[in-house]
């Protein structure tokens, strides 16, 4: 079975950062180690504050939708 995740990252000064991932241990490296340029990286958001988890990925992308809406 795979597994998706929804997670959110913070930065210290509050940001907030929600994703879906099929590899959440990758993703938070991914967002600590500032991997990859954008949002994430240009706010620091490298604190893993919440995660769901799921077996299907269209639920984990319309939960993420519900989370920012």
């Amino acid at each position: 079975m795979n597994k998706y995740y929804v997670y959110i990252m913070a930065s210290l000064s509050g940001t907030l950062y929600t994703g879906v991932t099929d590899d959440l241990e990758r993703r938070v490296f991914e967002h600590q180690s500032k991997l990859i340029p954008g949002f994430s990286s240009k706010y620091n958001t490298t604190r893993l504050v919440y995660y769901e988890e799921t077996g299907d990925v269209k639920e984990a992308i319309n939960r993420e939708k519900q989370i920012k809406s």
